[in-house]
């Protein structure tokens, strides 16, 4: 499979370009970017075309992967579907409900897999502790705490515009979320949503199992505080999610093979845009009441 990348700034460079320039099943077919300069330069690097027009690389490939900000992560993202191209995209998969959804109906239209890359579900450990978990009755409570110190230390994504406007629920949640979902099932009511210190927030979660989560998210925390721990309390005791052995490159190589995989049998995977859609929804929610608690 052909794949684009559509997107120059430091995730892209990090971590897109290296999974698909070394992948053994893909072919890294070719560079697109806001910044031309940018993508001529990244395009160099891997030996690959770089392109001034984003319909002339979709012309070129089988699929795309999207290393963009959100909104316009959601609006080539359904240019690429319109245009038959699988997907291969990042989370949030977008930050409004319209949007995200308009990804959905096209990726349903064209016929075309997608995949969303949420970090944990990826990585070998903590996915096989999804798993194992997601299989165990009478889950009681959990809490999910997603500590970053983007905006406190010299982090490349520091002078991201859109993480600067939406902050941790959107940056960080949908990781939180993607590990919850699969083994307390759907969120029913975002039952509270408060504001924490800088950017940070704490929500609290019904789930369609009966179980209640909380969650503390955020981008503004110490260096020496930031991390990401997931705890399950019930019947069974009490399960801890644990760290990975493993940075972005092998758990995006990964999620390149889940899109290979369901372009080939034509079978949704559990990570795809309908799944980034019900994120995206659960996250609007908790903005929603967030917003009306600062009325």
């Amino acid at each position: 499979m052909r794949i684009g990348l559509l997107g120059t700034g430091p995730w892209a460079r990090a971590a897109y370009a290296p999974a698909l320039a070394g992948h053994p099943g893909a072919q890294f077919a070719g560079v697109w970017g806001r910044r031309p300069g940018a993508a001529t330069q990244l395009a160099e690097q891997y030996g690959v075309p770089a392109y001034g027009d984003v319909d002339a690389l979709l012309a070129d490939v089988d699929a795309v992967a999207v290393a963009l900000p959100p909104s316009v992560q959601a609006e080539l993202a359904v240019r690429a579907a319109r245009a038959g191209r699988h997907l291969l995209l990042d989370k949030p998969l977008a930050v409004s409900v319209a949007e995200g959804r308009a990804v959905v109906d096209a990726v349903e239209r064209a016929g075309v897999a997608s995949v969303v890359f949420f970090t944990a579900r990826f990585q070998k450990e903590p996915d096989a502790w999804i798993e194992e978990q997601a299989a165990v009755a009478g889950w009681f409570t959990a809490r999910a705490q997603w500590l970053g110190a983007v905006f406190t230390s010299d982090s490349p994504f520091a002078a991201s515009p859109w993480r600067r406007e939406k902050g941790a629920l959107w940056d960080v949640g949908p990781h939180a979320l993607s590990v919850l979902l699969p083994v307390l099932g759907d969120v029913r009511q975002v039952v509270a949503a408060a504001h924490g210190p800088a950017d940070t927030v704490h929500l609290v979660l019904d789930h369609a199992t009966g179980a209640s989560s909380t969650l503390t998210l955020s981008l503004t925390a110490p260096p020496a505080a930031a991390g990401a721990d997931v705890e399950l309390r019930g019947e069974a005791g009490v399960a801890s999610m644990p760290g990975s052995s493993e940075g972005a490159i092998p758990a995006l190589t990964r999620a390149t093979d889940a899109l290979l995989a369901a372009a080939r049998r034509g079978r949704p995977h559990a990570c795809d845009a309908a799944f980034g859609l019900r994120v995206t929804e659960i996250l609007a929610t908790a903005e929603a009441r967030l917003a009306a608690g600062t009325d």
